[in-house]
């Protein structure tokens, strides 16, 4: 029997792991759907069951007044890490969504490439509480804490 999206939130044993491959074409899926991701350079490199990483060369599109990776950027990529990350943990049908994203900045990025690395604290029938860092080349610049609503279609 099929596991519907009502299930899930009634009992999220129904879900059990998905194949890696499945999994990564499930969220690849998603993420043509991700206009915004599109638009700033962003791509998922490692999709794992409640882990993702992500990275976006960075140009002078991004840069604040400074030359420093632009603050809202570096959100960005954290939320976007820890959403997918979350996803992950969703059958096919179910969502997530940002409740909650709080940002502390711990250097500023200057540098070729941010990387942005997400995973689940706990997943939760109705939220997920996540994490994400920023690292810009080799130096951490931000750390992230995110709870992220589940969605049924």
């Amino acid at each position: 029997m099929a596991t519907k999206p009502t299930d899930y939130l009634s009992n999220m044993t129904n879900f059990g792991p998905e194949p890696p491959a499945e999994l990564e074409s499930r969220i690849r899926r998603k993420l043509e759907r991700q206009h915004f991701m599109h638009l700033i350079g962003a791509d998922l490199t490692r999709i794992e069951p409640g882990r993702i990483e992500a990275t976006l060369a960075l140009g002078e599109q991004h840069q604040q007044q400074r030359g420093f990776a632009h603050g809202g950027l570096v959100a960005t990529m954290a939320d976007l890490a820890a959403g997918f990350a979350a996803i992950t943990l969703v059958p096919e049908g179910v969502g997530v969504v940002t409740a909650d994203l709080r940002v502390s900045y711990l250097h500023p990025g200057v540098g070729t490439q941010l990387k942005a690395i997400g995973w689940v604290l706990k997943a939760g029938r109705r939220l997920h509480f996540c994490e994400a860092e920023v690292w810009c080349d080799e130096v951490l610049i931000a750390k992230a804490s995110a709870t992220m609503a589940v969605q049924t279609a």
